[in-house]
Parts: C-alpha cells; structure tokens; sequence
C-alpha cells in the first residue's frame, strides 16, 4: 500500500496527516505553532515513525517562495508571525525527511482537495475558485487539475472593490493598500469598524450587505477572469445567511453578462471542512510528486 503524508502550517498549529494513495487518512495529530525549531521537531518525529511514507505534501501560511528557480524556494517569507520569518521550510523537512516533497500555500492544497473531492464523487469540477475569508483573504485556482499561479499563488484579496455608496470614507486595514477586498472584508476590518469581532455583530446589522457587495465583485472577477466551473466561498466570515447575500449581490451585479448557470450550484460552500480539504489536497499533490519523482508506473 502506498502510504503518504501531509503537513499544514496554519495560524495557531499544523496539522501532520498519513494516508494512502486512495487519500483515506489512517492516522493524524496537531501540534501547536510555537518557535520554527520546536515546531519543526514535532513535525519531523511524528514523520520518522512512518518509514514506509513515500511522498509528503505541505502546505502553509505565507508568503511563501514558490518561484522554484530562487535561491529561496520552499522559504516562508516576511510573515507577521513572530519567529517565522526567513524560515527554509522545505529545506528543513527535504533535510530529515528524505522523501519527495510537494509545496505549496494552505489555500491551494484546500482547492486542491475541493477538486479531488469532486473526482471521487465522480462529478468532477475541472475548474474552480476556492476564495476564503477569515483573518486575511486567500484563493486557490484549480484549472484542469492544476493549480494556477506560477509566481506565488492567486491574490484576489488585493484587487480594489467598488466602494458600496454607504461605506466611503473606512479607510481599510491593509497594511500595503488599505481598502483592498483584505482591508474591506477580512477580520480585522470588522475590528476596526466596531471594534469587536464579526461574532459579536448581528446578521442583521448593514455591514453585512456591504460585505457581500464586495465579496460578489471578487466572485464576478474570478468569473470573468478564469470562466472556472464552480467558485467556492470559505471562510469564517462566510456562513450560510452571507453566502445568500452574496449570491444575490452577484447576480445583481453580473447583470446576467454571462451563463454560470444555476446560482445555487455556481457559488458555494466548501464540501467539507478545511482541515480535511486540506489533507485530502496534500496527500494528492504528494502521490503527484512522488510518480514524477520516481520511474514508478501508475498502474
């Protein structure tokens, strides 16, 4: 049985997963996210007791170097999280590991999952955009079963929205554009507006329409941009009562340029939680990579 391995780094942990080639996770545990060194060692233990593990995906929070010609690919970059900056995470694992390592952003391994996920089910969604919005704004683009963005992954929190006519003058929270989609629609917009979290704020309340004014002209972008089959919204910022606002500012907005089709099946929650898109991504950019990496036949 071909057994292989995902790791995701996230806000607060990483999440180390080994599972087979059919992608069914046969073991799984998370360790916090502390210091790089402390961290890594977790990760790297739990990886030695599997011997018979082939290949490992990772994935993780950025920015990540994912140009494969620098001399700091597989490095997180300048990350707001004390202690992780200028960290060789690739290098590191590559180092103990000795295994055949895929790489990549925690967005793109879960729209990687997405589409696997549909090809299992035998309904399989060759194009999609997975856009998530928690405490930043991320996206992953799958077209024909490969991940877009050669340079680093898809940006779409930072194109410039709109503004809505009833929220001019917030000047957003970005710390490089201000009132990009990030500075407009992510968590700590809502702090800086209220100071308090989304959670504390009513459904009810108007900032909830005028998020879903610009959350729609991110999905009307991808739209027009990559023509993809499915756009799936995640997120916490997304819950099903936002998602209905969102579908109807965009039909609103889109003013039925183009054929999506049924709204309904054309914007949607994930399938499942991000954790196991994730694992479920990793572990199949993982099989990718060890097929290229070695003269093994896929039978």
């Amino acid at each position: 049985m071909l057994l292989l391995g995902s790791i995701e780094f996230r806000d607060e942990d990483v999440t180390c997963a080994v599972g087979d080639g059919h992608v069914k996770i046969i073991d799984k545990v998370e360790f916090p996210l502390t210091d790089p060194k402390t961290t890594l060692g977790n990760v790297i233990r739990y990886f030695q007791k599997f011997d018979d593990v082939k290949a490992i995906g990772v994935s993780s929070f950025g920015p990540l170097e994912l140009r494969n010609y620098s001399s700091k690919y597989g490095y997180i970059l300048d990350s707001s999280r004390p202690q992780w900056s200028n960290v060789n995470l690739l290098g590191t694992l590559k180092q103990y590991l000795k295994v055949p390592i895929s790489f990549t952003t925690d967005v793109n391994s879960t729209a990687y999952g997405e589409y696997i996920t549909s090809v299992l089910a035998n309904h399989p969604v060759l194009s999609l955009v997975y856009i998530t919005i928690s405490k930043g704004v991320g996206a992953g683009i799958v077209n024909d079963g490969e991940l877009i963005g050669y340079q680093g992954s898809p940006e779409i929190g930072h194109i410039y929205p709109e503004r809505h006519p009833d929220d001019q003058t917030f000047k957003g929270t970005c710390p490089y554009q201000g009132d990009c989609l990030e500075g407009l629609v992510a968590e700590p917009a809502f702090e800086a507006r209220f100071g308090k979290s989304y959670k504390e704020i009513s459904m009810f309340e108007p900032i909830w329409d005028i998020v879903a004014y610009y959350i729609a002209q991110s999905a009307i972008q991808a739209t027009l941009l990559m023509r993809p089959q499915k756009i799936i919204l995640g997120g916490d910022i997304v819950n099903e009562v936002e998602l209905q606002k969102i579908k109807q500012q965009f039909q609103k907005l889109l003013n039925n340029y183009v054929d999506v089709g049924p709204i309904d099946d054309y914007l949607v929650a994930p399938s499942n939680s991000s954790r196991k898109l994730s694992i479920i991504g990793n572990l199949s950019l993982a099989k990718k990579e060890f097929y290229s990496a070695s003269d093994v036949t896929i039978e």
